[in-house]
C-alpha cells in the first residue's frame, strides 16, 4: 500500500495546537496507552494500520491527546527481550465516562470495577509482516510476584490492576509468561464505542441467534452491522452459551478481525480526515506507556502497509482447568503450563503461532468435552451398557454424572443425544462423539445433556475443541474469525 505524500500545507495534517513558528518538530513525541483490554488490540490495529497512510504532522497533533503511565517503574529481573514487539493490551470497563442514557439502553449499571476486563498480548513480528493476538482470560490463576513490600500471593489475572495498577498488571503479565513487555495500552468503553461509530460499523456474522439479557444483546442468526453500542453488548456478553468468558473471548477475537478488515478496506488508511476522526475517538480515552511515541507509531506503520486480516492470528492461552478453586479467589481458570509455555515461547522467539501446537487425531468440535455435562440412560435391555457408554465419554473429557440409570424406552435401536434448545453447540459437540446418534431437542431439559444409548451404540470417538479451552489452543488467522 504506497504511503501518500505528506503536505504539511494540508489543514487536515496541522496539528490543532499552536503553532511554534512553521512546521511542527519531528522529534518523537510519546504516545499514551489505551484503556480498554479487549478493544484495546483492536484500537492498537487501527492506529497502527492507518499510520501507514498519512503524515508525521497528524500523528504528532493526535499524540498529545493520549494520557501517560508509567507500567515499567522500577521493574527488575524482567524476562529477556526477544525479536518483534509485545504490547500488552488492558481493556477496562469505564462505565464512568458514558452517560446514564447509554448506561441505561446498553446495560451498563453497576459501580466500575477497577479492573481489567480484557488483557491481550499483541505480538507484532520483527518484519513487521503478522500481528499474533494472545488473549489472557480474566479469570486466570495467576501468582503476584514480590515486590515493593508484597509478598508473592495468589490472585485472579484481572485483580492485579485493582491491587497495583498498570505496573502490577505488566509484572503479574510477565510473571506468568516470561514475556518481555515493550509497550502498554488501555483502553475503556468509551474509545471503543466512539471508534466503531467513526468506522461506520463492523459486520459480524452468527450462524446462531445470540441473546443475552445481562448485556441487551438479541441478534438473530445472520449478517449484521453493529454500532458502537451493539458492538460493546456483543464483545461484553458472557450468558449467550456455555463458554462464558472463554466464549466472549472468541467473540472479542472475531469482532477484532472484523474490525481490522473494515479499517483496512474502507479507505481510512488513505484518507488523513477519516484517520483523524477515527484516531481522535480512540486517543480521548486512551492511557500508553511514555515510550510509544510518534516516531515508534510511524515506523511501525509504514512497515506494516501491507498488514492485513490474513496476516493476524489469534489464539488464547491453553486451559488445563476451567474451574480451579482457590481458597479466597473462588473459581479460577488454570492454565494448560506445559503448553502455554510452547506458545509464551513461540512469541520470544518470534515464531507464528500455529507452529507451537502438537498434531491431534480428533474430530473437531465447537464446546469442549471437559464443559458438557452429561447423564446417560441405557435404552436396551443389555445390561451395563449405560455404564460403559458412561466410561467411555468420561474417558475423554466429557462431565459425566458417573450414575448411568434405566431410560424408559427399552427397544431404543438408535443413540439419542437429547438437549434443551440453548445448548445446541453442546448437544452437537457430544453428538461427534457419538457417530450416528441423533440429535434431539427437549425444552426444559437444562445444561445437562441427556445421552440414551441404543443398540446401535459400539465406541465413542475423541473430540478436541475448535476453541482454545481445555489442554490445547487453536490459532485462527484474522480472516477466518470474521465474517463469511
Amino acid at each position: 500500500m504506497p504511503t501518500p505524500p505528506r503536505r504539511s500545507s494540508d489543514p487536515a495534517q496541522r496539528s490543532p495546537q499552536p503553532s511554534r513558528g512553521g512546521a511542527r518538530p519531528v522529534a518523537p513525541v510519546r504516545r499514551r496507552r489505551p484503556r480498554w483490554a479487549m478493544r484495546a488490540v483492536t484500537t492498537l490495529s487501527v492506529v497502527v494500520l492507518a499510520s501507514a497512510g498519512i503524515g508525521h504532522a497528524v500523528v504528532t497533533s493526535l499524540d498529545a491527546k493520549i494520557e501517560r503511565v508509567d507500567p515499567f517503574k522500577d521493574m527488575k529481573n524482567r524476562p529477556e527481550a526477544g525479536n518483534g514487539m509485545n504490547v500488552l493490551l488492558v481493556g477496562t470497563d469505564g462505565r464512568d465516562r458514558i452517560s446514564d442514557k447509554e448506561r441505561r439502553k446498553y446495560k451498563l449499571g453497576g459501580a466500575p470495577c477497577h479492573c481489567t476486563d480484557t488483557i491481550m498480548i499483541v505480538h507484532i513480528s520483527a518484519d513487521r509482516e503478522r500481528a499474533s493476538v494472545v488473549s489472557l482470560p480474566r479469570d486466570s490463576y495467576a501468582q503476584v510476584p514480590a515486590g515493593d513490600g508484597r509478598k508473592a500471593h495468589p490472585i485472579k489475572i484481572n485483580a492485579a490492576y485493582a491491587e497495583g495498577g498498570p505496573n502490577l498488571t505488566v509484572r503479574t503479565v510477565e510473571h506468568m509468561t516470561h514475556v518481555k513487555i515493550d509497550h502498554y495500552l488501555e483502553v475503556d468503553f468509551t474509545s471503543f464505542m466512539k471508534t466503531v461509530d467513526v468506522l461506520g460499523g463492523v459486520r459480524i456474522c452468527t450462524a446462531e441467534p445470540l441473546k443475552d439479557t445481562y448485556t441487551g444483546l438479541d441478534l438473530p442468526a445472520g449478517n449484521h452491522r453493529l454500532m458502537g453500542g451493539e458492538a460493546l453488548q456483543f464483545v461484553r456478553a458472557r450468558h449467550v452459551d456455555s463458554d462464558s468468558d472463554l466464549g466472549r473471548v472468541q467473540r472479542q477475537q472475531r469482532f477484532m478481525a472484523a474490525l481490522i478488515e473494515r479499517a483496512t478496506s474502507s479507505g481510512i488508511l488513505l484518507n488523513p480526515m477519516r484517520f483523524r476522526d477515527v484516531t481522535r475517538a480512540v486517543l480521548g480515552s486512551v492511557r500508553a506507556d511514555k515510550g510509544f511515541g510518534t516516531g515508534e507509531l510511524l515506523d511501525l506503520g509504514r512497515a506494516m502497509r501491507n498488514f492485513s486480516p490474513s496476516s493476524s492470528e489469534f489464539t488464547t492461552v491453553p486451559i488445563g482447568q476451567l474451574s480451579y478453586d482457590v481458597k479466597g479467589l473462588g473459581s479460577t481458570v488454570k492454565w494448560d503450563t506445559e503448553r502455554a509455555e510452547r506458545l509464551f515461547r513461540a512469541l520470544r522467539e518470534d515464531q507464528p503461532l500455529a507452529g507451537h501446537r502438537p498434531k491431534r487425531r480428533a474430530v473437531p468440535v465447537e464446546v469442549a468435552p471437559q464443559q458438557i455435562h452429561v447423564q446417560v440412560e441405557n435404552g436396551t435391555k443389555e445390561t451395563g451398557l449405560g455404564k460403559r457408554v458412561d466410561t467411555a465419554l468420561a474417558g475423554i473429557g466429557f462431565r459425566t454424572t458417573g450414575r448411568p440409570v434405566p431410560a424408559p424406552d427399552h427397544d431404543l435401536r438408535r443413540t439419542v443425544v437429547a438437549h434443551d434448545p440453548g445448548w445446541d453447540r453442546s448437544a452437537k459437540s457430544l453428538a461427534a462423539a457419538l457417530p450416528g446418534s441423533e440429535l434431539r431437542a427437549v425444552k426444559g431439559l437444562g445444561p445437562t445433556l441427556k445421552v440414551i444409548a441404543g443398540a446401535d451404540f459400539r465406541k465413542v470417538r475423541k473430540v478436541r475443541a475448535e476453541d482454545p479451552l481445555q489442554g490445547h489452543s487453536t490459532v485462527v488467522r484474522g480472516d477466518e474469525t470474521g465474517c463469511s
